[in-house]
């Protein structure tokens, strides 16, 4: 027994290394860029299809999936167990394609016949807005391939900042942020980093009459208390609450897959913001407004959505 910690030690040590961590990071980076290349020399919805089934095979088996059995247990509970195999399968599938996608969001075409390709539904939502002066803020959660979000809405004439969690690998950061900067068509939109400086510069930003969106649909530990598919849900208040300081338009989209690398942009109109006198009231309100109709859009395309993220309280998963 005395023996059986000492492995452990050394590999615990090794990976801390900063030279063991600084080749495995560029035999990642490498993998990265070599999967990348790939996909990227493949037709859009080949790639697509290729990455989808790869995903679709191999994410079922990985312990994560575990996450996602539970959530549809929390949220779904009228599902039997082959409704559920099918949801978590296609949630793989979704994942795999939205990363097959990537390298050809920027050159995906508007309104193609057919193939690959993408569409914007609510479209006049946003060209009445782009004739407005002042912030907005766009909402929307890990739906269909939400990477076509930005761009979309920005070809409308409505470019916006995000916030932006960076990969581990620096070098795999740079690669994803590059293929999203070319999918913006080169329009320079600000990225905020995860946690409070970001939070500062974000709100900010709106102050000034930027815009701004958000993915809303994960846990935060430190939010406030709201229902999401019935279930008692830490949900951030941020975008409620910036909305409610600065009286600006709340506009809801997602994102639903129509087939390989061709997407259907929903956006639709602009929420109605509370006022009842009690600013606490309104952001919970409002907060929990954009958490029924993320929970509306996941119940209408539930293997588009990401059901991998621990979305409820941590004693639900025991």
């Amino acid at each position: 027994m005395a023996r059986s910690g000492r492995p452990g030690k050394i590999v615990g040590s090794a990976v801390g290394d900063p030279v063991v961590k600084a080749v495995w990071q560029k035999l990642e980076a490498g993998l990265v860029l070599g999967g990348l290349k790939l996909l990227g020399t493949l037709r859009p919805d080949k790639a697509s299809t290729m990455a989808g089934t790869v995903c679709r095979l191999i994410g079922p088996l990985l312990p994560v999936s575990r996450v996602a059995y539970r959530n549809l247990e929390l949220a779904m509970p009228e599902l039997d167990y082959a409704a559920r195999r099918r949801i978590v399968r296609g949630v793989w599938e979704n994942l795999g394609r939205t990363v097959g996608e990537l390298p050809h969001v920027a050159t995906l075409a508007e309104n193609t016949a057919q193939g690959p390709g993408f569409e914007v539904v609510g479209a006049e939502h946003l060209h009445a807005l782009a004739q407005q002066k002042g912030a907005v803020l766009f909402v929307s959660g890990h739906i269909g391939n939400w990477e076509m979000l930005p761009p979309a809405v920005a070809r409308h004439g409505l470019p916006f900042a995000s916030f932006y969690r960076a990969a581990g690998n620096p070098e795999v950061d740079g690669m994803i942020r590059q293929m999203r900067d070319q999918a913006m068509g080169g329009q320079a939109v600000p990225l905020f980093a995860k946690g409070a400086r970001g939070a500062r510069e974000a709100l900010s930003y709106v102050a000034r009459g930027g815009r701004l969106g958000m993915l809303v649909d994960q846990k935060m530990n430190d939010g406030i208390e709201l229902s999401f598919f019935g279930q008692p849900a830490m949900t951030a208040p941020a975008l409620a609450a910036m909305a409610l300081k600065y009286r600006c338009p709340v506009v809801p989209g997602y994102v639903v897959r129509l087939g390989p690398a061709r997407l259907r942009v929903v956006v639709e109109p602009p929420m109605t913001l509370p006022d009842t006198g009690n600013r606490h009231e309104d952001t919970r309100l409002l907060a929990q407004a954009v958490n029924d109709r993320l929970e509306a859009w996941i119940r209408q395309y539930p293997q588009s959505w990401l059901w991998l993220h621990r979305r409820w309280p941590k004693s639900f998963y025991k």
